[in-house]
């Protein structure tokens, strides 16, 4: 079968939502990797295979997704659908690529609860292991591309701080905005150049809504969910605003939802981290880690009620943002103040991620000389190695229930 021609980067006639849905069902069932490799794969079937965009527009969509907060690959992934479907295409491709996985946590998290006994109790203690590996290769891999220099990572060094002596999300966010700030005067040096013109059917008008409303939910959400009325708010409220402030990939979601959902009580450690550790074994974006939390919630909604309600508030906000930066991106992108208070913010959240390694992903798994050498050897594969995650969830949780057993 013939390749299709290339289109433009705004084609004139939108092409239905179950072609867009097709073509995101089958990477959503196999892709496995993490967001770069998302980015990798999406490339591959969008850019060379079905030329929805050519190479100039995915590289600029990427530059924006990942300078703006939210899962960046979800984010392309989003963009695609909105250029080749419209809005009901942009809908088509987010469900087709997040549905699997989703599903497949939720099945775990039905099945978490069944697992009592050494066995049970191994397995879920080898996934929180599988979390320390995976987390570690994040802070590593973050730290060498976004911290290189003494100013980003003496920006790194003091998020980490920040957020380890002031607790919640109050110390994260506050991390991020001083980072913003040190980068804004710290990392001037060495403005990227830019390529590349977006051209996507978003009018002005359009993009300033979606800003409006992104904010005005950032401010009045916490403000509705603190009359205590409505579980199902404080819900959507607690997600919500961890999607919002996820910057630099979506490994750092996992200090932002420990903060909202462990330290209230509403989702264990253990099984916070053992559903950490199951995600990395799925394809599709992390963020559907939301789903397991949703399900396991103790307070109602739960279940599948409150998966969908965890679901829905993680990924609306970074679509929000990306609605309302196509218009704008291209004029906003060439200002040297706009990228070096995002060389900041992004070292920042390499100090939250190592902060978030140590407490609690270490300081609540890690009990003895074996689990510390599962974790380095599940560490070494992973960057030594470069093997694929799910290889590492079996051998890292199939170590732990052999020495558990022993």
């Amino acid at each position: 079968m013939p390749k299709e021609q290339a289109d433009t980067n705004a084609p004139s006639v939108l092409r239905p939502p179950a072609e867009v849905f097709a073509a995101f069902l089958k990477l959503g069932l196999t892709s496995f990797g993490g967001p770069i490799a998302h980015l990798g794969y999406f490339r591959q079937e969008f850019v060379v295979r079905r030329r929805w965009i050519d190479e100039a527009g995915y590289a600029d969509l990427v530059a924006l997704c990942q300078f703006l907060p939210g899962p960046a690959s979800s984010q392309v992934g989003f963009a695609l659908g909105l250029l080749r479907g419209g809005p009901l295409g942009a809908l088509a491709a987010w469900t087709a690529f997040t549905l699997p996985s989703a599903i497949l946590l939720l099945l775990f998290a039905s099945g978490a609860t069944a697992l009592s006994g050494p066995v049970g109790d191994n397995l879920l203690h080898g996934l929180k292991l599988v979390a320390v590996c995976v987390v570690a290769q994040a802070v590593w891999g973050m730290a060498r591309t976004l911290a290189p220099d003494v100013q980003r990572a003496s920006i790194a060094a003091i998020a980490a701080l920040t957020a380890i002596f002031v607790a919640g999300s109050t110390g994260q966010l506050s991390a991020i905005v001083l980072g913003g700030l040190a980068g804004f005067y710290l990392c001037r040096q060495d403005a990227a150049q830019t390529i590349g013109k977006l051209a996507f059917p978003v009018s002005k008008r359009v993009g300033g809504a979606a800003l409006l409303t992104f904010f005005l939910l950032l401010v009045l959400l916490p403000l509705a969910a603190s009359s205590g009325l409505s579980q199902g708010l404080s819900l959507f409220d607690a997600f919500y605003r961890a999607g919002a402030l996820v910057f630099g990939g979506g490994h750092v979601v996992l200090p932002l939802l420990e903060a909202e959902v462990v330290q209230p009580g509403w989702v264990g450690t253990d099984a916070f981290l053992a559903g950490y550790g199951a995600a990395q074994a799925v394809p599709g974006p992390l963020f559907t880690f939301a789903a397991y939390l949703g399900a396991v919630m103790g307070p109602e909604p739960n279940g599948m009620a409150g998966a969908a309600i965890c679901l829905l508030a993680i990924f609306l906000p970074g679509f929000l943002l990306v609605i309302g930066a196509l218009p704008f991106w291209d004029a906003f992108r060439r200002r040297p103040a706009a990228q070096a208070i995002m060389r900041g913010t992004n070292a920042a959240v390499v100090g939250i991620l190592a902060a978030a390694l140590y407490d609690p992903v270490w300081t609540s798994t890690v009990d003895g000389p074996g689990d510390i050498g599962l974790a380095l050897l599940g560490f070494a594969l992973l960057v030594l190695l470069k093997t694929p995650p799910w290889v590492v969830v079996v051998f890292v949780a199939s170590g732990a229930m052999l020495i558990g057993l022993i």
